[in-house]
């Protein structure tokens, strides 16, 4: 039978490099490949692609075909014939390549072994502040619950080590499967050692073979003046445990900070509602008003009005992040009284005669005359 050539089949030109030979492999793979192409004769020309992947992916089989194409293997050369009418390609390892492309999903699984060491999970918690914690900072008591390294045992889970006698300390083994297109050997996670390498005569009773425990503790943590909901904070190498050495993952604290009676915050400026008399708010005054920081005197000038707005300059929220400081604002309520005595019903009854309209109320009296 007539074989095609080798570049011709992966669609190369002669002398392809190693990242375009496997490129177009993997292309020409995921193409034909029985269990997912409609291609016809796909399973013949997915068999031609990993022979002729076989042969230019390895260094010495390539510069073999280059110089002598298919000779180099069909027995005139002095090698052995098979395979596709030539090359044999069963005992290819192909699995590490069709781990990339399907996953496990086909049985080319090459395994993983644990003996690289690997970081830890992060971990986040919601912490609840109360309003002057969160404005002011505080060292807070924090309690975890986390995966530690086993003290007991250094994290190896066991004492006694020794290198595995299955995997020779790999962490992996290899075996034989037999498809339809021949033999491939696939790799799989060492079941004496679940892929560690290695053994111990003796199991750590303290973390039962895991080299890690879950403990329970309190950290005390310094959180910064200026903090807000939703603002979080890193704790490295607070979080899970890692394997095999691995560093701890980071714990990050996500706050809630809860409201105040009576300051409404909005980043690092404090508002305060600051309710007036009616005689206060026409004749002015002034008022002892409490900040985050202490009372403070203001002058409440004649004439204000509900929602009239003062600024206190630096009375805000110091921010150790942003190094920065807010300011302070005060709103004004002019509240109306329900329930007058005789003598001050007839007050405003005097007051009514005189002309008190401004501006505005001319206006409106004005809009409503020709409404």
């Amino acid at each position: 039978m007539s074989k095609r050539d080798y570049y011709e089949v992966l669609g190369l030109s002669k002398g392809a490099d190693e990242a375009s030979i496997k490129s177009a492999f993997r292309k020409l793979a995921k193409k034909y490949h029985p269990d997912v192409s409609k291609e016809e004769n796909a399973e013949a020309k997915f068999k031609e692609i990993q022979e002729a992947y076989a042969v230019l992916s390895d260094s010495s089989r390539k510069a073999q075909y280059d110089n002598y194409g298919h000779a180099a293997f069909d027995g005139s050369m002095g090698g052995g014939a098979g395979g596709f009418g030539g090359f044999d390609a069963s005992g290819f390892d192909f699995s590490d390549i069709f781990d990339s492309i399907f996953g496990n999903s086909f049985g080319f699984s090459s395994g993983s072994s644990r003996t690289r060491a690997s970081r830890g999970d992060d971990r986040l918690m919601r912490v609840r502040l109360s309003f002057d914690e969160a404005v002011f900072g505080c060292d807070k008591s924090i309690k975890l619950d986390v995966t530690e390294s086993c003290e007991e045992c250094d994290g190896a889970g066991g004492f006694g080590e020794s290198t595995c006698s299955l995997c020779h300390g790999s962490g992996s083994v290899t075996s034989e499967q037999r498809t339809l297109f021949g033999s491939f050997m696939s790799k799989s996670a060492c079941s004496r050692c679940s892929g560690t390498g290695k053994s111990y005569k003796e199991t750590c009773k303290s973390c039962s073979g895991r080299g890690k425990v879950r403990v329970n503790k309190t950290i005390t943590v310094t959180v910064p003046s200026g903090i807000d909901s939703g603002n979080r904070l890193r704790l490295s190498g607070k979080g899970e445990a890692g394997d095999n050495g691995g560093a701890n993952g980071d714990l990050y604290l996500e706050f809630v900070v809860d409201s105040h009676s009576f300051y409404e915050r909005d980043n690092n400026d404090i508002y305060l509602e600051v309710p007036l008399t009616i005689d206060e708010a026409v004749l002015g005054c002034k008022r002892e008003v409490p900040t985050i920081h202490g009372n403070v005197k203001v002058t409440i000038p004649e004439g204000t009005n509900t929602g009239d707005k003062q600024r206190i300059k630096g009375k805000g929220i110091e921010n150790s992040n942003s190094r920065s400081t807010g300011d302070m604002y005060i709103i004004f309520t002019v509240r109306i009284p329900k329930r007058l005595s005789r003598e001050q019903k007839k007050m405003f009854e005097n007051l009514a005669n005189t002309d008190l309209a401004d501006e505005k109320i001319e206006k409106f009296e004005k809009f409503v005359k020709n409404n």
